[in-house]
């Protein structure tokens, strides 16, 4: 198998890395702060496909893989675009007007209640809520959803909100749907999370590159070195696992599609949030300054690293499904 990307796949990539630093440029992060989203940026995401990446043809959807998801989502992370962006595109088979950006679907998975206050990104400005639960696929529309209080969010650029209970909603796709937009989940936010990887390393990178001490940038320090090639390590790994999963849901027959997302969010996660702490140490006494780059990359870290499942559920996943195979 040539795990090496197609040249449409590259012109993919490239389209969607050069609309992000376009539209989400890094300088001008600070102005996202709190603020609602983008309804034009939301619209030229959708002309680009992003939200109908997976979904099908038939659906209004460019019916495309997995694989093209992971392409698009990396850069999504990467530049730390706002927005639902995950819920809308596993939506877009199921409700109309998420593929093409005129409705804005956030999500949660309540596959697991614990009878907690319910707390949902973008809840004051969503159109539709797509719930996964242990029965299957619900939506809600936004005209029947409680009011939710909002809350101070951790990443500032994702507003949450929160309510004691949702309604049921209309059921739309049984418990297999639900497991499969769990799984595409899942290695779409770990692309999401190799994202945010690259992007702390790249911040790092070029940081140690122009900031001098006694006379010589600090990236020929050889701590600094370390750090750096250990960020390296860690991004090359998610990489690896992440495109894999992602192969491996376009073709189940090459792989386990749940121990390929559960390892790919490990180790995405795990690299998100070393990279981004690591970021901000090679920053030194500025890097956890509020108007720093590495600050807003951990955030989302932090984040995405709870979006389907955390690194010690999906260690736990990997660990019962071994154990399973040897018995």
């Amino acid at each position: 198998m040539d795990f090496r990307l197609d040249e449409e796949q590259l012109q993919l990539q490239d389209t969607v890395r050069r609309f992000c630093a376009a539209r989400f440029p890094f300088e001008r992060i600070a102005e996202r702060d709190g603020q609602s989203v983008d309804r034009t940026a939301w619209r030229e995401m959708a002309e680009l496909g992003f939200f109908g990446l997976v979904a099908p043809e038939a659906g209004g959807g460019l019916g495309l893989g997995v694989v093209e998801g992971a392409i698009v989502f990396e850069q999504l992370g990467a530049h730390l675009v706002g927005g639902p962006v995950l819920w809308s595109t596993l939506a877009a088979p199921y409700i109309d007007g998420a593929a093409h950006g005129d409705r804005l679907v956030g999500g949660i998975d309540q596959a697991d209640p614990s009878g907690e206050p319910i707390v949902v990104e973008h809840a004051g400005e969503i159109d539709a809520l797509l719930i996964l639960r242990g029965d299957g696929v619900f939506v809600c529309e936004g005209s029947d959803l409680p009011s939710f209080d909002p809350l101070t969010p951790l990443d500032p650029l994702t507003p949450v909100g929160r309510c004691d209970a949702l309604p049921k909603g209309v059921q739309i796709g049984d418990v297999h749907d639900a497991s499969d937009l769990r799984r595409v989940g899942t290695v779409l936010c770990a692309a999401m999370l190799l994202g945010v990887s690259s992007a702390a390393l790249e911040v790092a990178r070029r940081y140690a590159q122009g900031r001098e001490q006694f006379g010589v940038p600090i990236g020929s320090f050889q701590a600094v070195q370390h750090l750096l090639a250990d960020m390296y390590v860690r991004t090359a790994l998610a990489r690896s696992a992440t495109y894999a999963a992602a192969a491996v849901l376009d073709d189940p027959e090459i792989g386990d599609p749940m121990r390929a997302s559960a390892a790919a969010k490990l180790l995405a996660g795990e690299a998100a949030v070393e990279n981004a702490r690591t970021a901000i140490q090679v920053h030194g006494g500025v890097g956890f300054t509020w108007e720093m780059l590495p600050n807003y990359l951990l955030k989302r870290a932090w984040v995405l690293e709870h979006v389907f499942g955390d690194a010690d559920s999906h260690a736990l996943s990997i660990s019962a499904s071994i154990e399973d195979a040897l018995a």
